[in-house]
């Protein structure tokens, strides 16, 4: 891609976006640019990815083709205002935090900017990243392509309406914390067996990945892979009817909804 690529912020998010771009080669190194306001950040980048950076957002918004907004939302209104002025005029603005609307990012700059919404989470550093995107009516197809290449090099990405862009935390940008914690309890129960924490662990996170691969690759319902598990009488089914006696889904049926409402509410 011959594109330019800007990132204002260089935070973890960044990083694992940037690293997926540069181990990818869809992007040469020389055609990204990050800032960051910490000289510390700023020498870690240049370190781990040989990528031109800036403690300057304004150089940054003048050298990119799609722009990234990389910090946090709280932030956006007076990032913008810095780098309105500096943009191309073809550029494309690539906001990744929870909470902000187009219209706010068209507001702030003042003018119909090409924008997208963006929701990724943290299995991006992995390359296994699920990315939300939401573009406005000013790009065109290409550039959507485009910006969903630029997402494809740490993950998969989902295009959605706008409407639907403040559930996506709660369903793919904060739900690893709580498979986090599945994971976590499963090897607690283990360790309460008596096998070894470290292979408690391994045994718990590999049993989550096959589980997601098996509904991803083979199309099924959740609902019928669980059954294919459960035996009748037999111990599987048991630890089901537990679960379901402890309210299991609607604990996660819960904790997703927090999770909306305190998007909504963010600014």
């Amino acid at each position: 891609m011959n594109k330019k690529i800007g990132f204002i912020g260089a935070g973890k998010m960044a990083q694992a976006m940037i690293e997926g771009m540069v181990t990818s080669k869809l992007i040469p190194e020389e055609n990204i640019m990050a800032s960051a306001v910490s000289k510390k950040t700023i020498n870690q980048v240049v370190e781990k990815y040989r990528i031109s950076v800036s403690l300057h957002n304004k150089e940054v918004a003048r050298f990119a083709d799609i722009l990234i907004l990389a910090v946090k939302p709280d932030l956006h209104d007076f990032v913008i205002s810095q780098i309105k002025g500096e943009i191309k005029k073809e550029a494309i603005i690539v906001s990744i935090a929870a909470g902000i609307t187009l219209a706010d990012i068209e507001n702030w700059f003042g003018f119909r900017v090409k924008a997208v919404r963006t929701m990724p989470n943290t299995p991006s550093l992995v390359g296994e990243g699920m990315s939300a995107l939401c573009p406005n009516e000013v790009l065109s197809e290409d550039e959507i392509l485009e910006v969903e290449q630029l997402f494809h090099c740490f993950g998969k990405t989902e295009r959605l309406d706008e409407k639907l862009m403040d559930a996506i935390p709660s369903i793919s940008g904060s739900s690893p914390a709580y498979v986090y914690m599945f994971i976590e309890a499963m090897a607690d129960g283990g360790v309460r067996q008596g096998i070894p924490r470290e292979k408690a662990y391994r045994l718990a996170a590999q049993a989550v990945l096959g589980a997601a691969k098996m509904v991803l690759q083979t199309g099924k319902h959740p609902g019928e892979l669980k059954d294919n598990v459960c035996t009748p009488g037999g111990a599987t089914i048991e630890a089901v009817a537990t679960l379901e006696r402890e309210q299991f889904r609607g604990a996660v049926l819960s904790a997703m909804e927090s999770c909306t409402n305190k998007i909504k509410n963010l600014k």
